[in-house]
């Protein structure tokens, strides 16, 4: 039997404040997520973050809640049965998420009682950084490190290369462009501070925060903000764009230290002023739509655009729960 364990964020288990509070306490008390002394991460998160940003947060879970719960979350569990039915018998494949539920303990518990002779990791963040894939990484081994047993295991770094990937944002971005005549595209990434960055530079003098991202290398291969231009890249070459039409952004930044740049905001108040009326957004860090996508960038960065003075603003969905990315991710656990 060869394991398969699908991994994302997380997500609160309900919209309610009490439940958001503790989803963002989990969350941002991971010191890959905020890495700073505990001491001070502790009254930062307990004694500033979670109390006053839980109300705020759960308002805006509330608008993006739907039936069946947390997009976010049921899109994963469509993919997991989705997958599950594609790959077969010999294969278990489970959802879980580093954050709240399912989590990856007892998911694991699970798998561990399987007796696999595999366990492929695949955690659903398209390009690698510390906070994200490498939590993943860092609380699977943990929980491992318990096991007497231990399956051969394959750990998927990350995916926007896959052909796939860029195709399927490509083919979305067409249905909107039969219908309107786009005068920009703007990638939108999470972002993350600068210090992640410098902290992955193994090399310590290849992170200029500059030109050293305008292409894939030896050096930079494994760094978040050279893999975000390079998914830009591909995808805008899916699509033929040209160059001077395309741009790359970063989005939800927090604190004060800086962050990946340019930011997000200030790029969509600088696009109206050069005359970019029409823009189509995306969100290619993100495999379903969330809080960070639907609201952010679907909502809030709409509403901003439209201020500033711009007349079109249209969010190219995520991968979500489509046949292409359940495809994407059948393709990585046979090449695993």
């Amino acid at each position: 039997m060869i394991g398969v364990l699908l991994v994302n964020l997380g997500t609160p288990d309900d919209p309610g404040t009490p439940s958001v509070r503790k989803y963002l306490r989990e969350f941002l008390m991971d010191g890959r997520v905020i890495d700073i002394p505990y001491p001070f991460r502790y009254l930062l998160v307990n004694g500033i973050i979670a109390p006053f940003r839980a109300p705020q947060s759960a308002k805006i879970y509330k608008e993006l809640w739907e039936e069946r719960g947390s997009p976010l979350k049921f899109y994963g569990e469509d993919v997991c049965a989705s997958l599950t039915e594609k790959l077969g018998d010999g294969y278990m494949v489970r959802l879980a998420m580093r954050y709240q539920s399912p989590d990856l303990k007892s998911v694991m518990s699970e798998m561990q009682t399987a007796n696999l002779k595999k366990l492929i990791v695949i955690p659903f963040f398209p390009q690698y950084a510390s906070a994200t894939t490498g939590s993943v990484y860092e609380r699977v081994m943990e929980i491992m490190s318990d096991w007497q047993i231990m399956p051969s295991l394959s750990m998927v770094s990350y995916f926007y290369q896959h052909p796939i990937f860029a195709k399927y944002f490509a083919d979305k971005a067409a249905n909107y462009q039969k219908d309107v005549d786009f005068d920009y595209y703007l990638f939108s990434y999470h972002g993350v501070p600068e210090r992640h960055i410098r902290k992955g530079d193994i090399t310590k003098n290849t992170c200029v925060f500059g030109t050293c991202c305008e292409s894939i290398t030896d050096k930079n291969h494994t760094c978040y903000r050279a893999q975000c231009h390079e998914t830009t890249r591909l995808i805008a070459a899916e699509m033929g764009l040209k160059p001077g039409t395309f741009g790359t952004a970063f989005q939800s930044r927090l604190g004060r230290d800086p962050w990946l740049q340019p930011y997000t905001d200030e790029t969509i108040k600088k696009l109206v002023k050069e005359g970019k009326k029409k823009i189509l957004a995306f969100s290619p860090a993100f495999v379903a739509d969330c809080l960070e996508t639907t609201i952010e960038v679907g909502e809030e960065y709409k509403e901003l655009f439209e201020e500033a003075g711009g007349e079109h603003w249209q969010l190219v969905e995520s991968l979500n729960n489509s046949p292409e990315y359940v495809a994407l991710l059948e393709d990585l656990v046979k090449n695993s």
